[in-house]
């Protein structure tokens, strides 16, 4: 009696392989696409968590507060602002009394997504009651806290990436934080879309 022998032939395993590598060339675009987009949203809630974090320490100190970003990851009490830091800190800003500048918390966007680019004030400056406010001076180095209309706006995107979809960060003068995708208008249908 012949035994039959169990298995693939050369054929049918060329084939199949043949199929697997064209299912995942197809599907590689749109894989660097979705983590483009993670990248940008992990980057996005950072920030919005750094930014909620300086209000949240502003109103329970009752004391004027600097979030701003920074190069410095070890945050240091004398780390000044730059416009292109890959770490936000928050700071508490001397007062008439005499206190102290303190750092109080930092954290890194770079963690979160590399290739990420962010854009927006290098400083915003909170008043003891969680409001937005100026103050040309918050001990963090040349930038001074602008109120330019009627928010404070961090624009983040993909950098170089194709199809990435770019999100906002929007800190409105009354304290609201709100992250939403920059692609989209702010409506009734698309709650997640941005305000004018």
């Amino acid at each position: 009696m012949l035994m039959r022998q169990r298995g693939f032939t050369m054929v049918e395993l060329m084939v199949t392989v043949a199929l697997s590598v064209l299912l995942m060339s197809l599907a590689a675009p749109s894989f660097r696409t979705w983590i483009s987009n993670a990248k940008v949203r992990a980057v996005s809630e950072s920030l919005q968590s750094g930014v909620r974090l300086a209000q949240a320490e502003a109103v329970r100190r009752y004391q004027q507060v600097v979030f701003f970003r920074t190069e410095q990851a070890n945050c240091p009490q004398a780390t000044t602002a730059s416009a292109t830091g890959a770490v936000w800190a928050i700071r508490t800003v001397p007062n008439a009394g005499g206190a102290a500048a303190e750092t109080v918390h930092c954290g890194s966007l770079v963690e979160a997504g590399s290739g990420v680019e962010v854009s927006g004030p290098t400083a915003i400056c909170f008043s003891s009651n969680g409001r937005l406010m100026a103050n040309a001076e918050p001990g963090v180095g040349a930038p001074a806290c602008a109120i330019n209309g009627a928010a404070s706006v961090y624009d983040i995107s993909g950098g170089t990436s194709e199809g990435s979809r770019p999100m906002r960060v929007r800190v409105s003068l009354g304290g609201s934080v709100r992250m939403c995708d920059k692609s989209k208008t702010f409506a009734a249908d698309t709650p997640e879309g941005c305000p004018p």
